[in-house]
């Protein structure tokens, strides 16, 4: 059952990721490196660490983070698609998706696939970046999985 259910979810993310991909006008990124502090909160443990976002081109961006908490180490890789709100300098939303491993002492590794859905906010005339996103994990370890639906982000970005 619960393998049904995140197949539907991927499937779920897959197609709204092509609908987005298909309907969004390119616009130049308020931005291009960021580099700051990631909170990731929720169910489970709390997750803090250092992370970076980087455009690569004016609608697409790699985000990576070196998570810690709760006796747990995550690395953490994402592809965001981002893109203004209207006529608000500086807002914009994105959809992303990636992965990670989690390490925990005397536990094998744990691999959890990441959507997200967030608002990145890039504050005018001040090289400071906030973001706020919902980043549910699909968890997979010892032939089994799980899924965590309230996992939020929160970070906060020196821009350069």
């Amino acid at each position: 059952m619960k393998s049904k259910m995140f197949i539907s979810a991927v499937l779920a993310c897959c197609l709204t990721c092509t609908v987005f991909f298909a309907t969004a006008q390119s616009a130049a990124q308020p931005y291009r490196t960021g580099a700051g502090l990631l909170i990731d909160v929720g169910e489970g443990v709390t997750l803090v660490g250092p992370h970076v976002k980087h455009f690569f081109a004016p609608n697409h961006a790699g985000e990576g983070a070196v998570l810690f908490g709760g006796g747990v180490t995550s690395l953490q890789a994402m592809y965001q698609y981002n893109q203004p709100i209207g006529e608000l300098d500086g807002l914009q939303w994105y959809l992303g998706i990636g992965g990670n491993i989690f390490f925990e002492e005397d536990v094998d590794a744990t691999f959890g696939i990441v959507p997200a859905a967030g608002l990145d906010y890039k504050i005018a005339k001040a090289p400071i970046d906030l973001s706020f996103d919902w980043r549910p994990k699909f968890l997979l370890y010892d032939g089994d999985s799980e899924f965590l639906a309230a996992r939020f982000g929160i970070g906060l970005r020196f821009t350069f």
